[in-house]
């Protein structure tokens, strides 16, 4: 499965772990050794259900937000277009050999992803779980985005991108 040149992959989101999910930090530590761009999902005020992406680094000002997780903080941070993004890592519940999904359950990055289908130029969509958190098969709506790959704390597995 290739990704691309590294070059290309540059600007990554990424995301703070909450309720057990896998913790991303060792991989934003591999990431600034490279000198790749951080971001970090943010809600977006008005627009329910919808993420923002602004770049994060050690001095960024954090706020929490109604979920009780630190974001970048709107009044201080710019946020970006998701085409922007090389890759973003998003956390799961569960996941399937095929390359399904299940998020939280709010639809943050179904509905801020959607128009990804229709740009040429798209982020990786790398999901990550622990091992034990796949499942033989997960039902699928039309909605859903797919993902490029799955990192758990065992293996990488790629996926065509839907």
């Amino acid at each position: 499965m290739g990704f691309g040149p590294a070059r290309f992959r540059r600007r990554w989101a990424v995301y703070i772990s909450q309720d057990g999910e896998i913790d991303p930090r060792f991989l934003c530590a591999q990431l600034k050794k490279y000198h790749r761009e951080l971001f970090l999902p943010m809600l977006r005020p008005g627009n329910p259900n919808r993420l923002y992406f602004a770049r994060y680094h050690a001095a960024t000002r954090m706020v929490k937000n109604k979920y009780s997780i630190p974001e970048p903080s709107l009044k201080h941070s710019k946020p970006t277009a998701t085409w922007t993004l090389s890759v973003i890592c998003l956390p799961l519940v569960a996941f399937d050999s095929l390359g399904n999904r299940l998020g939280m359950g709010g639809g943050y990055y179904d509905r801020s992803l959607a128009n990804q289908r229709l740009r040429i130029k798209k982020p990786l969509l790398i999901g990550t779980a622990h091992h034990f958190q796949e499942v033989s098969k997960l039902s699928t709506a039309s909605w859903d985005i797919g993902l490029s790959a799955i990192a758990t704390d065992r293996s990488i597995i790629g996926y065509q991108q839907k």
